[in-house]
């Protein structure tokens, strides 16, 4: 697991001048937190590729970029773990390869000599990896990035000079010399419509993100070329209980400590049942959960359901807990992390919750992210499924992706901005036209909605977000949901087994408590609503971000139904206006935040 970056010049082939070290040293200084034991920039004419490593597998091998003597001119570095990296190794070591340690990704040089740009077919993990191939006649960069989107390449492509950079990181991709941004003029309602960007588009003009299961080509010059690979296909053996037990043990092991996340809920849940019950079978220490609340008396509370789940999973827990007076200052440092905006509150816990694994010595977590979009576990999903024919389901469903919805955020807006937003199209509107769009040619909804969840949302979403805040802390986070064998049996079971993840439910029937699997669903997050109240810590944040004379520059909402829908809140507490202030306010930090990393937006970093 590590960061990593690069560039690629117009005249790589012809020999330009090698990139400058400083502007390199201080792209890998901004993303150094995720990988603090190990930094290696390599660069030639016309060309760059750098890692800032943590180890996990083989620690004491695999320096990046990877190079293998045979292989001249073959260089690779990987961001992520490669789970059949022994059986690939066999394979091409029976090919004549020959590789100096047993770290994964050693083996890219080799793969990508035997296979060229679909060697990420042959690729089963988390990973985003750049292969740069300086052999005569055969210049090229190479990125690719696993099917669900586990690992980020953020890109930005200079159409007139012909360079491409790219990291792990947006931040760090601005601190290249000439990368040029400025915010999407549609990104305000972008988070309010959707949370947060999808697509392969970021917050940022300029900057794109690979998709899921991408590989993207770039020759000297030219602009990336993105095609998107065939689903890696597994074949599951036995029933959804047999499957995720094979993955979570998979996963759980690593050459450094291993933890879970246990946020008291189903999903969690059975991921640390089936790796503490690994632990014991193997004879290796207890696991160790981590579970984050906040000090004082909070609604929605769910420390006694994880305290429920580590006891029956007989785990030494870890109740984490967290001054809300902190609160202010965890929010700049989230956002600064994720490089653009993300308005789930939920963020800021992920972010003190991977400082508490780290502080007590976890460079592994395992989470139990993906779940909900494959299995059919969000009330939205269901929705969809039971509204009667000739309704407007998609629109429905894309409402309850806001943070504010539609009505609200178009009496928010300014009469500029609103028509500006009518003329483009919100992001809102291409989510339901993509859902009627799959009906239409014979989907049913629960495929479309999972097909949307999956390839645009998850990724974005949650993926990103978990990789970033995890990432600040120097933590892998491995995911057993989102590998290739629950994906294929989660897709083959029927419409019932996989709406409200009853196939979930039966299989923690023995695992987990009776009480954690009668409970409503909850979002692991912040309660939001009840922390934006008088008194409380996080509203003078909020006030100071959407005060008037900021929001009256910005020229995009009218400030006066701003401060009218924080009176609102205050004397009525609704989550459903917390959630879309929260929205606006992180919407005006990212700002803040990209104009110290790009002095002045629109300048070169």
């Amino acid at each position: 697991m590590c960061r990593i970056f690069g560039s690629f010049a117009a005249g790589t082939a012809a020999g330009t001048d090698r990139p400058e070290p400083a502007p390199l040293m201080a792209v890998s200084a901004r993303q150094r937190h995720g990988g603090p034991d190990e930094h290696q920039v390599l660069s030639g004419p016309g060309w760059s590729l750098g890692c800032d490593r943590l180890a996990v597998t083989d620690p004491r091998g695999g320096q990046q970029p990877y190079r293998l003597p045979h292989l001249p001119g073959v260089l690779a570095v990987l961001n992520g773990e490669i789970y059949n990296h022994t059986a690939l190794r066999r394979a091409l070591a029976a090919r004549g390869h020959r590789f100096p340690d047993r770290c994964d990704g050693t083996l890219l040089p080799a793969l990508y000599a035997e296979y060229g740009p679909a060697f990420a077919e042959h690729l089963d993990g988390m990973f985003a990896v750049a292969v740069l191939d300086l052999r005569p006649g055969r210049t090229q960069l190479v990125l690719a990035v696993d099917d669900m989107g586990m690992k980020p390449v953020h890109l930005h492509h200079d159409p007139h000079g012909g360079s491409t950079r790219f990291a792990s990181e947006i931040p760090a991709l601005l601190a290249f010399e000439g990368v040029r941004i400025s915010p999407r003029e549609d990104s305000l309602d972008t988070v309010l419509a959707t949370r947060t960007s999808f697509s392969t588009h970021t917050a940022l003009d300029g900057v794109s993100v690979l998709p899921p299961g991408a590989t993207a080509l770039v020759r000297p010059g030219a602009a990336p070329v993105v095609r998107r690979r065939g689903p890696h296909r597994a074949a599951p053996a036995g029933d959804t209980q047999d499957v995720l037990r094979h993955e979570v043990r998979r996963l759980a092991r690593a050459d450094v400590p291993v933890c879970a996340i246990t946020s008291g809920g189903l999903d969690s849940g059975l991921v640390t049942a089936l790796a503490a019950e690994h632990a014991r079978e193997t004879d290796a220490p207890p696991l160790h959960t981590f579970h984050l609340t906040y000090r004082g008396r909070w609604p929605d509370s769910e420390a006694a359901y994880a305290r429920s789940v580590a006891r029956r999973a007989r785990t030494v827990h870890h109740e984490v807990a967290v001054d809300p007076d902190e609160i202010g200052s965890l929010l700049t440092r989230t956002v600064r992390h994720l490089g653009q905006p993300n308005a789930d509150p939920i963020a800021l816990s992920t972010y003190a919750l991977f400082r508490a694994v780290r502080e007590n010595g976890f460079t592994v977590a395992l989470t139990g992210d993906g779940a909900d979009e494959l299995f059919g576990g969000y009330d939205r999903m269901r929705a969809a499924l039971a509204a009667p024919a000739g309704t407007d389901w998609a629109g429905a469903y894309a409402d309850a992706l806001s943070a504010a919805p539609r009505l609200l955020r178009e009496h928010l807006y300014t009469s500029h901005y609103r028509a500006f937003i009518a003329d483009q199209g919100s992001a809102a509107d291409r989510i339901e036209q993509e859902l009627r769009s799959a009906e239409a040619i014979g989907e049913d909804r629960l495929t479309a909605t999972t097909a949307f969840e999956t390839r645009w949302r998850l990724p974005a979403y949650h993926l990103r977000r978990v990789d970033h805040l995890s990432m600040a802390w120097a933590v892998e986070a491995r995911m057993p949901f989102c590998q290739p064998a629950v994906v294929t049996h989660a897709r083959s079971l029927p419409t019932g087994a996989r709406t409200g993840k009853r196939a979930l439910y039966e299989a923690g029937a023995e695992l987990l408590p009776s009480a954690v699997l009668r409970r409503p669903k909850q979002p692991f997050t912040l309660p939001l609503a009840a922390m934006l109240a008088p008194g409380s810590p996080l509203l003078d944040t909020v006030r100071e971000l959407l005060s008037p004379a900021r929001l009256v520059l910005g020229g995009k909402v009218r400030a006066d139904r701003v401060q009218k829908l924080l009176a609102r809140h205050l004397e009525r507490p609704s989550h459903h206006d917390a959630q879309a202030l929260w929205a606006l306010a992180v919407h005006e930090l990212w700002t803040d935040v990209v104009r110290s990393l790009s002095i002045p937006v629109g300048c070169a970093a």
